[in-house]
């Protein structure tokens, strides 16, 4: 594909990936708090939540560097989720 092409599937590319990511944001925020009270209350961490949410940050890292041309590789729902780019401690 063509660089102006790819550029051009960008703008589709970033609109129905920025919803998805969207959507999948305001549920990172709701288990961020229902996470923070968890803790508070537990006094540990749930390593599951954790896990989750550094999930959508490897999507979202991904559709930056598509987004702003570091890469060609589409991201999710374009391509597959992929890996988790740093392991929670």
């Amino acid at each position: 594909m063509s660089e102006r092409t790819e550029a051009l599937m960008r703008i589709v590319v970033g609109v129905i990936s920025g919803i998805i990511i969207g959507l999948w944001r305001g549920l990172i925020q709701i288990i961020t708090l229902v996470h923070f009270f968890y803790v508070l209350f537990t006094n540990k961490r749930s390593k599951d939540l954790a896990e989750f949410c550094n999930y959508w940050n490897s999507v979202v890292y991904d559709f930056i560097r598509y987004m702003t041309f570091c890469t060609n590789k589409r991201p999710f729902p374009f391509s597959s989720l992929g890996k988790v780019r740093d392991k929670v401690e």
